[in-house]
């Protein structure tokens, strides 16, 4: 729904409800559908078959029950398909250099969104997931973006948001947010001492739009027993000359995006 609630379409914001009932669910019976979006079974049921026939969601015959489909798979590969072209090779340089995870992700409203990640060759994988979304305030790819917003539009999204302690270091509150998005101003990148996660730590920093604004950030994620203090310092100088050129490359190719 947009800001002022007009011109929006009923049939279509429910169409949608329907497509996010399988954010965390593989496959869906109709009446469970319906249960999840509020909708009443015959408007789920003819809203399905609609979806159904633009091969946007489909039926498993083995199952009878439904499952997202192809064709989302085709039209979410084209989504910002010029800024992962220019996104992709700097992470996987960096990976090379330092041997470990890299994720490119874009911002989209109070949470992160991961376009896409090189996993390091080390042992321990990252949990993180291409698609998957997680929350500004406690990761060093949100905090890189939102250290760097105009006031005005940080000020709007702090009014909003809600936090949750994933782990006795998670920033919880809004004072205590501030203080850690001054120091990323200030030194250049963020960072994520185990606050989503007990053993895994994360620096990151911001790209910016041609509106010099920032909206994307990549990050180089590990075990924090790797990660110590000089890695991070030695590894961000070389984060934040990628996202610079990256920067760069966007406000000249923005016509192109």
């Amino acid at each position: 729904m947009n800001k002022s609630g007009e011109n929006v379409i009923q049939s279509v914001c429910r169409a949608i409800q329907i497509i996010r009932c399988f954010e965390k669910n593989e496959e869906l019976g109709v009446t469970e559908i319906s249960k999840m979006a509020g909708l009443h079974k015959s408007t789920a049921f003819g809203l399905i078959s609609t979806l159904e026939a633009n091969k946007l969601i489909e039926k498993n015959e083995l199952t009878g029950k439904y499952r997202l489909g192809l064709e989302l798979f085709r039209l979410g590969t084209k989504v910002n398909s010029a800024l992962r072209h220019i996104a992709v090779p700097y992470l996987e340089q960096l990976v090379k250099m330092y041997q470990e995870t890299a994720n490119f992700v874009v911002m989209d409203d109070l949470s992160i969104i991961y376009l896409e990640k090189v996993e390091s060759t080390q042992s321990m994988r990252i949990s993180t997931l291409v698609g998957g979304r997680l929350p500004l305030y406690c990761t060093a790819v949100g905090k890189a973006i939102l250290a760097n917003l105009p006031p005005e539009e940080l000020n709007s999204k702090l009014k909003r948001m809600e936090f949750r302690k994933y782990t006795g270091n998670t920033v919880s509150d809004r004072n205590s947010l501030m203080k850690s998005l001054e120091l990323t101003r200030n030194r250049g990148y963020a960072e994520d001492n185990e606050e989503l996660e007990i053993g895994l730590s994360c620096i990151a920093a911001p790209i910016y739009n041609h509106f010099n604004i920032p909206f994307a950030a990549i990050s180089l994620s590990g075990p924090t027993f790797r990660m110590d203090e000089i890695f991070r310092k030695e590894a961000s100088v070389t984060l934040m000359n990628y996202t610079g050129e990256i920067s760069m490359k966007l406000g000249y190719d923005n016509n192109n995006l």
